[in-house]
């Protein structure tokens, strides 16, 4: 288990040992959310890296990670425990052909540790051996008011109550990584409990450092081409703009594919990997590919 660093810049070396580049700002509130024990709010579009923080953290650390991915429906229940109900069923039916059982035994059983799943709220408030574990409670805004009522009772105190086994508080509280995607607006009670940050996209240099780190086996040539090209394609009317999570996998296949610089053919067989949505592949379809790419590396030139 590695010890939270001291200082801001051993924060950002930290976590660029795991290949996570990060900007003084993140660095910053990183480092206060470690140092001061506070769950860490960040919010953003999808694919700039806030699930990645969480991930980079967990590994850093050498602490477990526990995700709680959020949906629609999502209530506390689910996210806490639950009972194993058809083993306690064997229980039950094994008791009752077996003379002489102490059914007031058997309830005690039934309802103990052992028939106890442990979802990733309780997990994260249970001893774990490496340390506090980072907990991550991904995409929030997907979820309604209630969990999120819930969720700020939890995080206030780091416990949760189990009717049939009482209150169970964290020995240590984890380390809370909150994101939204800002599909909707999380209420200002739990912002008010945390740490805020926005993770916007990042800037031309900032996404080089990213994807060198990503994606070492790119020449630098077409590593600047690709950056140029989806820093382009983000200023357009997209239904969704390509995140860094979608750089680095163009990148990839580019690799893959054996490419060498873009051009519009490239562009046209590779859209898939950058964007998600039809109406947004078809509107890049056939000049408008080409006039992208010429401005980006108009754009290169002057820069």
């Amino acid at each position: 288990m590695t010890q939270i660093p001291e200082d801001i810049d051993g924060v950002e070396e930290m976590l660029s040992g795991e290949n996570y580049v990060v900007g003084r700002a993140l660095a910053t509130v990183t480092f206060l959310a470690l140092k001061l024990g506070r769950p860490l709010f960040l919010e953003g579009e999808a694919g700039v890296g806030k699930t990645e923080l969480a991930k980079a953290l967990a590994a850093a650390l050498g602490r477990r990670l526990i995700r709680l991915q959020c949906y629609e429906g999502l209530d506390a229940a689910s996210a806490v425990y639950e009972w194993n109900f058809p083993a306690q069923m064997v229980a039950i039916r094994t008791a009752e052909v077996t003379e002489g059982t102490d059914r007031e035994a058997l309830t005690d059983e039934l309802f103990s540790d052992r028939y106890l799943i442990r979802r990733p709220l309780l997990e994260a408030m249970s001893p774990q051996p490496g340390g506090a574990p980072v907990l991550l409670i991904d995409e929030l805004d997907r979820t309604d008011e209630p969990f999120e009522a819930f969720l700020l009772e939890a995080l206030s105190d780091f416990q949760v109550t189990i009717p049939e086994l009482g209150t169970i508080k964290a020995p240590e509280p984890p380390i809370v990584i909150l994101t939204s995607n800002r599909t909707r607006e999380v209420h200002d009670a739990l912002k008010r409990r945390c740490l805020y940050h926005w993770v916007d996209y990042p800037s031309f240099d900032r996404e080089m450092e990213i994807l060198t780190a990503r994606a070492p086996e790119a020449s630098e040539r077409l590593s600047r081409e690709i950056i140029a090209f989806v820093q382009r394609l983000r200023t357009e009317d997209l239904f969704k703009k390509p995140g860094v999570a979608e750089t680095i996998d163009w990148a990839k296949c580019l690799l893959a594919l054996d490419v060498i610089d873009l051009s519009p053919a490239v562009i046209a067989d590779t859209l898939g990997a950058i964007l998600k949505y039809q109406d947004d592949i078809q509107r890049l379809a056939g000049s408008e590919a080409t006039r992208l790419l010429e401005e980006s590396r108009q754009a290169l030139e002057t820069a």
